[in-house]
């Protein structure tokens, strides 16, 4: 099979390594990629927003399957656009990844649905908003409705915080057009765990679990991020919470789609709140999470395509998902200053230790070639992630790989997997 793969961060070199261990696979594309998807795959210089050249090259490829990474593409319909080109595509198709595109739309959903999540208030007018504010009961959340890189979420602990953050989403617009809508949210306190999903429309098979860790800085101080690191599983989502969100929440989730029309394949990804009322959805994603996928799809079992192609087709319940009875950990070198600013264009040494050591994985977010040399082009530049027997022998392997790639500005967070050690 030819297999295109579209994104150029972690999350897609997790997939790319995936995917490069499928005996279907003979060749891989990534559009756009990065110096670490190099090595599975050939990188071709295309935009994952660029559908008219996605859907011509994989046309002109003859693609056998195309895998959507990206949450952008995604909301905009690129799965759409290739299965009108008659490509089978792995991802959902627009009307169902708005789980993800609107805020308010999944929001409006769990409420119709009866599926367990925070209470809440949509807004376009920020008059409306502001008013409203005014006899809330703080901490309150507010978030931008749309995508907005995994940072449009605001916590405000009193009312002056809510009213500038209605001025930032709403007014400003500091995270753009996600800002034209708002969802004012009740603050939830629990433990916060991940859990991705396979689906194909009607059958969910849930993968492991795992736990981010958004802000910057040790501490979970600092401004909120695409993620610093991850682990999986998470010792907190016990056998007592999966049965109740197997009940309440996974099932419910995709049958709501399914009655609205908007049949969904692909992956879903539950933000849950381990609430001391029970589980309850903090946020959907319509894909694989970054860093998520880095810890999760390496303990995978099964043939990754094998699964893909049972989402397209309708027959996921007839797949035996299965993973690896041990943990990952994976910690985020990423360039100092981010997310705000920071340089990029240093060179990164060490790569070709990892090859070196079973388990152990380097995947790369944001690298480039210059002329051989592999160096930083972004704000998170690799994911460091090691595999052992638990979390805490995998958190250990994780910092101490950390410790073979260098680049100028290096910089991570040293307490990634810290609640290991509450469970």
């Amino acid at each position: 099979m030819k297999v295109l793969i579209v994104g150029g961060g972690g999350r897609e070199h997790a997939i790319a390594a995936c995917v490069a261990k499928s005996p279907k696979a003979d060749q891989i594309y990534c559009a756009p990629g990065n110096a670490g998807i190099a090595e599975y795959a050939v990188c071709v210089p295309i935009g994952a927003m660029e559908f008219d050249k996605l859907v011509a090259f994989a046309k002109e490829k003859e693609i056998d399957l195309v895998i959507v990474g990206m949450d952008d593409p995604l909301v905009a319909g690129l799965v759409d656009e290739m299965e009108a080109a008659g490509i089978r595509t792995f991802g959902p198709r627009k009307n169902a990844a708005i789980l993800e595109g609107s805020k308010a739309f999944s929001k409006d959903l769990m409420k119709k649905y009866n599926i367990p999540t925070a209470g809440y208030e949509n807004f376009t007018d920020p008059e409306a908003a502001l008013a409203y504010l005014e006899n809330a009961s703080y901490p309150i959340v507010l978030k931008a409705d749309g995508l907005a890189l995994g940072k449009g979420v605001l916590i405000c602990q009193d009312l002056e915080e809510a009213k500038e953050g209605v001025k930032t989403i709403m007014l400003d617009k500091k995270f753009g057009t996600a800002g034209n809508e708002m969802v004012i949210e009740e603050f939830m306190t629990g433990r916060e765990v991940s859990v991705l999903s396979f689906v194909d429309g009607k059958t969910i098979k849930t993968m492991t679990s795992a736990q981010d860790h958004k802000r910057a800085g040790d501490g979970d101080t600092g401004l909120n991020t695409g993620g610093m690191g991850t682990f999986s599983p998470s010792p907190f989502y016990t056998k007592e919470v999966e049965a109740f969100c197997e009940q309440y929440i996974y099932q419910a989730t995709v049958d709501a789609m399914a009655a609205e029309g908007r049949e969904f394949k692909g992956v879903i990804f539950f933000g849950l709140m381990l609430t001391a009322d029970g589980p309850k959805v903090l946020e959907y994603n319509a894909r694989f999470g970054d860093p998520e996928a880095q810890v999760v799809l390496p303990r995978m079992k099964n043939d990754i395509i094998e699964v893909m192609e049972a989402c397209i087709d309708g027959t996921l319940d007839q797949v035996d998902l299965q993973f690896e009875d041990n943990a990952a950990v994976c910690v985020v070198l990423a360039s100092d200053g981010y997310p705000v600013s920071y340089e990029k264009g240093y060179e990164i040494t060490g790569l070709e230790e990892f090859k070196k050591h079973d388990g152990y994985y380097c995947f790369h977010a944001g690298t480039n070639f210059d002329g051989d040399r592999i160096v930083t082009n972004g704000g998170r530049v690799l994911g460091v992630t090691a595999k052992g027997k638990d979390l805490k022998e995998a958190r250990e392997n994780a910092y101490a790989a950390t410790e073979w790639v260098q680049f100028e500005n290096k910089y991570m967070r040293h307490d990634i997997g810290k609640a290991i050690d509450e469970a």
